[in-house]
């Protein structure tokens, strides 16, 4: 399923729906989705579908990744903001571990992360981990 899907099922505030409108559309970080060069806007697009997947009714106000890529993986830590509350996710995408699961072998014998990628998308999650968040001293 695509983004926007899970975007109009969500509890998103305006100003959230907003800013992964804007991103969708010019796959640019912006107020209320952060994210560096590190971060391709394919792998940032796939990471906020799964955020807006596994948290329908957080009413989310800003997602900051923190986070690198590979040819075939994007992990790091996502942070999610809304409601008043802060929860962190440590998280792999990772399409060739998703074409070894299914078993998909390309023309040369290895794992076919391609087929994966397209066929799983967001989907392609092999770590998704919520981390207790520190409480700052202060």
């Amino acid at each position: 399923m695509k983004i926007i899907h899970f975007l109009e099922r969500s509890g998103a505030t305006d100003s959230f729906r907003e800013s992964v409108t804007a991103f969708v559309r010019t796959g640019r970080a912006n107020e209320h989705v952060v994210f560096d060069y590190r971060s391709p806007a394919v792998k940032v697009e796939r990471a906020l579908t799964k955020a807006l997947e596994e948290y329908p009714d957080l009413p989310l106000e800003s997602i900051e990744l923190d986070a690198s890529s590979g040819c075939e993986f994007y992990r790091g830590v996502m942070t999610l903001r809304g409601g008043g509350e802060e929860r962190r996710v440590r998280f792999q995408w990772d399409c060739k571990w998703r074409a070894e699961q299914e078993g998909w072998r390309d023309y040369f014998g290895f794992a076919d992360q391609t087929r994966a990628a397209r066929e799983f998308g967001h989907d392609c999650f092999m770590r998704w981990e919520e981390e207790p968040v520190l409480e700052r001293a202060g």
